[in-house]
């Protein structure tokens, strides 16, 4: 009888997971919490030096561009948007930050957010957020959280690659630059392309799709490197701590040799 009732209830839970359109999150993997964005610059090396003194005082921060060809700086995972303005508000106390935007999880897509203007030290705090409107229903490919993945990794291409490696968490190198697309589209995943290889569902080359992680390295247990799968056969990745993020083909001599498989997170 216990048996009978212990599958039932399995059942019940697996039924309500499908009715419900949700899913079991994979194990190691998170939602993204509420986050603190800073900045609307129009200079790369901005963005990056404010990452690097967030960095410094052990915060992982990213920089990176957004729709409106502006860049913007992100940091954070906090439980609540009050928890993250309490953070935000002492940062802007100890004069790290300026004025800052408070990022809801899970909301970058279709979104546009307000241009951060620059204003005099004294008059800098929490930027005023705009009445939501109700947003229409979203065509089938924004639903695609792959695709959008990939389309966000797109918009780093040629953006020089100067967060991860050492500053934050050993060995993250340009696994630091998967985890923060993946960031933006609300899902945290494990901080080194190690980690990230561990978790996710296999995906074979011939079965990648649009924001499917791509890994390399001499073995399995020896994973080096990490990518984002964008179609046709090509990656975006950070070849190297203080490189330019780029697009490569799988089919390259190197890359080809040295593919270990896929992972699918969404």
């Amino acid at each position: 009888m216990q048996r009978f009732v212990f599958y039932m209830t399995v059942f019940v839970v697996a039924s309500l997971l499908v009715a419900t359109g949700c899913a079991a999150p994979l194990t190691g993997l998170s939602r993204a919490g509420h986050a603190i964005q800073v900045g609307a610059f129009s200079e790369v090396r901005n963005a990056e030096r404010l990452a690097a003194q967030l960095q410094a005082r052990g915060i992982e921060a990213f920089y990176f561009k957004r729709d409106n060809g502006l860049y913007a700086v992100r940091f954070g995972d906090f439980p609540s948007k009050q928890a993250a303005q309490r953070e935000a508000r002492k940062l802007v106390s100890d004069g790290l930050i300026g004025t800052y935007f408070i990022a809801p999880p899970q909301e970058i897509s279709g979104r546009r957010e307000t241009v951060l203007k620059r204003e005099p030290a004294a008059t800098m705090g929490r930027i005023p957020e705009e009445p939501r409107k109700k947003r229409p229903e979203s065509p089938d490919i924004e639903k695609d959280m792959g695709m959008i993945a990939a389309r966000t990794a797109e918009r780093f291409v040629g953006i020089p690659y100067r967060w991860g490696g050492n500053t934050v968490v050993d060995g993250m190198d340009c696994s630091g630059f998967a985890r923060a697309v993946y960031n933006l589209c609300g899902v945290n995943i494990p901080r080194t392309s190690r980690e990230q290889f561990k978790v996710g569902d296999p995906v074979g080359r011939d079965a990648l799709k649009d924001g499917d992680l791509v890994f390399f390295g001499s073995s399995e247990e020896s994973i080096n490197h990490v990518g984002i799968y964008v179609g046709d056969n090509r990656f975006v990745h950070a070849p190297r701590r203080g490189d330019d993020i780029k697009v490569s083909s799988l089919d390259e001599n190197y890359f080809a040799k040295k593919f270990m498989g896929g992972r699918r997170y969404f």
